[in-house]
């Protein structure tokens, strides 16, 4: 949440600077992202008025203008801006004016007329995104003055971190109201004053579902100024919290939202038939929503609906047909509590997350739906006229959120905050927190306030106790335990170091959420159980995830509608499998590549990655371990591996994971054009290292010999190698693969593999004779157990 400091200051005064600010309120549980200041920097820019305006001798698009501001003579600008009139008060950049992105103001001539200066938009001063004109100000501000003064533009604002338990606090008042408990300050938030119904318009509210909308405060207001526009004070305090000005009528509405934490919608009220009724939706009931999409309603979301059908998604976002128009002269106002439970999840269900939405899910107050009605009606008015009608509060009481007692004892406090909290200060910041404390004796009795949804027991009241106490005053004391360190080992390699090798290998590490897409999970996992979850704060998140693989895919995903089509991404994390009707979790290493083998070069071709560029991924983890050669990598089908190209990983009969490519099939309906490879490893089984014994280096040198060997496809090199070294008796220190040959000589269905034997003996030198030996040993070995022969 973005939150204007100047505006927060207009309530309570603490005197600090906004560094301070930031820091008591991080301490105090808001955590503050960041701060930045409220406009962009400029220099030379002043409130000019246009005195007169005359069309440019020379050019049809253009107007001179004499322009008062600049000094005591008027100065004379050449504009473009089509809304320029005599009058009118608008930004003027002097002579020597450095706007953001540093473009420095000179006088020069535009089309054979001299310009002094330059009227300035919004945009240009980085204040909006409207460029069609001027920024036209106030006609109360003064001719001259400097223009960031005159708007308050020196102001910063501050990003809030809000915990989805603090609803009350997505509002300037609850800000206001954490600023003030913490700097002991009084609160002086705006003066509501109820406004007269200038007649009798009212407009029936009927609560068919009472538990999710147990309270609805309406009112009629007719005949508002449809030309109207909202005033700059009130744009420029949007703009600030990251809104974008529409129109007056919406834009109070987000106004008063932004000000009290209370979400509200204004309808056109000649588009509404008969009533409105707040129900659940009907078996079949659509509604086209205030952004153009057109939505299947489910029949357990709450709807705001007239006589013909729904016209809102309550609490999240209003619908097209009885949404504001340019014409719009009559509305009705809503003004409604709808519970948590009523709103939560439902708006990421439809892929949405509205500032309403998002409020609702936290909690509002229930009581303050008369008072922000009251003050929009205030607001709407000042800006747009129109006489209203009666404030209308339909509510059912038995079903409205009760505030029961919670009792404190004041030694707990000590107890749970290692510091003794005198009973005055408990109640001094209890009530500074608008809690009503009474009790005497070794317990109190504490109703919280209407807005805070979040303190049900003595443990919140405490933790309350303790933010704002300061946890910076309470004491530091040591252990009462010895603080041991545990015994570090050499047999197991850190996740860290795993992390750092993938890493230096040119992947990008990712972190995604332990719930998954559903139906990404069903794609890579049709037969696999997977637990549910209970209440998923959205439809993409349904279930736990069984592997790494659809969070890595969806990432890819991501990359790829962004034009990365080289991607190597890897992940740590938890897998959680249903076994025999139990949850087992696990840690596991996961990694995916896609795309050209290496970044592009000049001193390689360009290929795609294949199979082994993953494998010797995989590889390199394990040689971390000292263990690779007892690694092997057997082929075996996977349910969501392409048949062919996928792989076991096996320690003996142990199997630590799997590698190999993206099922085709897999990769078409989840749109990946070219299939990733993949691979995940338990942490745990695969990476137990073998502490590191010394050996002596051979002081005797070795002796090489090359050996062609045709073998068939199906024959593994892992088979060859066993072979191999079977025959050789310990000779052989060293095996390399230098070629594979498939092609003319070589029969169909056969294959040429180039090895090169690197022997050598640790106590003597070994003779021609013994190499001999050993070729000859391995060539009849791999001529009888594989049916290989050998290729001159």
């Amino acid at each position: 949440m973005r939150v204007s400091l100047a505006w927060i200051n207009e309530w309570v005064e603490t005197g600090w600077d906004p560094a301070t600010l930031c820091n008591r309120l991080t301490m105090g549980g808001i955590e503050v992202e960041s701060i930045e200041p409220a406009a962009a920097e400029f220099t030379g820019v002043v409130v000019g008025e246009v005195l007169s305006v005359e069309r440019h001798p020379g050019a049809d698009k253009l107007t001179v203008c004499q322009i008062a501001g600049g000094g005591a003579q008027a100065l004379q600008i050449v504009c473009g801006a089509p809304n320029v009139r005599a009058g009118m008060k608008a930004p003027l950049a002097l002579e020597g004016a450095t706007l953001p992105g540093g473009l420095v103001i000179r006088r020069a001539k535009l089309r054979g007329v001299e310009s002094a200066g330059m009227l300035c938009s919004g945009r240009e001063l980085g204040l909006s995104e409207d460029q069609d004109g001027l920024l036209e100000l106030p006609v109360q501000l003064a001719t001259g003055a400097p223009f960031r003064e005159a708007l308050k533009l020196d102001d910063s604002i501050l990003t809030l971190n809000v915990t989805p338990n603090r609803g009350d606090v997505l509002s300037m008042i609850g800000v206001a109201r954490e600023v003030a408990a913490i700097a002991g300050r009084k609160l002086t938030p705006p003066f509501v004053e109820p406004i007269a119904a200038a007649n009798f318009a009212r407009f029936e509210v009927r609560l068919e579902a009472p538990a999710g909308c147990p309270r609805f405060a309406g009112r009629v207001i007719k005949g508002i100024d449809p030309k109207a526009r909202t005033p700059l004070w009130m744009s420029e305090r949007l703009r600030r919290a990251g809104l974008r000005p529409i129109s007056p009528i919406v834009d109070v509405t987000n106004y008063v939202m932004l000000e009290f934490g209370q979400p509200m919608h204004a309808y056109d009220l000649r588009r509404l038939s008969s009533h409105i009724e707040v129900r659940k939706a009907r078996q079949g009931e659509r509604l086209t929503l205030l952004d153009g999409r057109e939505i299947g309603i489910d029949s357990d979301t709450l709807v705001i609906a007239d006589a013909v059908g729904p016209v809102g998604l309550a609490g999240i976002m209003g619908g097209e047909k009885s949404g504001i128009a340019a014409d719009t002269a009559d509305v009705f106002l809503e003004v409604a509590f709808f519970t948590p439970d009523a709103i939560a999840g439902r708006a990421r269900r439809y892929g949405m997350l509205t500032d309403a939405s998002q409020r609702f899910e936290r909690g509002v107050d229930p009581r303050q739906q008369e008072r922000a009605v009251e003050r929009a009606t205030r607001l709407l008015m000042d800006i747009a006229g129109g006489q209203p009608g009666p404030t209308v509060l339909t509510q059912v009481e038995t079903q409205q959120p009760k505030r029961p007692s919670v009792t404190l004892r004041p030694e707990r406090v000590a107890s749970l905050l290692g510091v003794q909290v005198p009973r005055s200060d408990i109640e001094d910041i209890l009530r500074r927190l608008g809690m009503q404390v009474a009790g005497a004796g070794d317990k109190l009795g504490v109703i919280p306030p209407s807005h805070r949804f979040d303190i049900t027991i003595e443990q919140d009241l405490i933790e309350e106790i303790g933010r704002i106490y300061g946890y910076d005053e309470i004491p530091r004391k040591d252990a009462k335990v010895p603080q041991r360190p545990q015994p570090a080992t050499e047999k197991r390699i850190s996740r860290e170091r795993l992390m750092l090798l993938l890493a230096d290998r040119g992947y990008q590490e990712t972190i995604t959420y332990s719930f998954v897409d559903t139906r990404t999970q069903r794609l890579l996992f049709p037969g696999r159980e997977a637990l549910a979850v209970a209440n998923p704060i959205s439809a993409e998140l349904g279930e736990m995830r069984v592997s790494l693989w659809p969070g890595l895919v969806e990432v890819l995903r991501g990359n790829l509608r962004r034009q990365q089509d080289r991607v190597r991404l890897f992940e740590v994390g938890t897998r959680f499998e249903m076994q025999g009707g139990k949850l087992v979790e696990s840690q596991v290493i996961a990694g995916l590549i896609t795309g050209a083998a290496l970044p592009e070069q000049w001193a390689a071709k360009k290929r795609a990655s294949d199979f082994f560029d993953l494998k010797s991924d995989v590889e390199a983890l394990f040689g971390l371990t000292g263990r690779a050669a007892v690694i092997s990598y057997i082929a075996a089908p996977h349910e969501c591996l392409h048949p062919g190209k996928s792989a076991a990983v096996m320690d003996g009969e142990t199997r630590l994971g799997w590698l190999g490519q993206l099922h085709p099939e897999t990769s078409r309906r989840l749109e990946i054009r070219e299939p990733p490879w993949l691979f995940e490893l338990g942490i745990d089984p695969s990476f137990q290292s073998e502490v590191p014994v010394f050996t002596d280096i051979s002081r005797f040198p070795a002796i090489r010999r090359d050996l062609a060997v045709v073998i068939d496809e199906a024959t593994t090199l892992d088979e060859l190698k066993k072979a191999v070294n079977l025959a050789a008796k310990g000779l052989l220190r060293e095996l390399n693969v230098f070629d594979v040959y498939r092609g003319t000589g070589v029969e169909p269905g056969r294959k040429s593999v180039a090895l090169g034997l690197i022997l050598q003996e640790t106590s003597r030198t070994l003779t021609d004779v013994d190499a001999d030996a050993v070729v000859a040993a391995v060539v009849a070995l791999v001529k009888g157990d594989l049916k290989a022969a050998i290729r001159g």
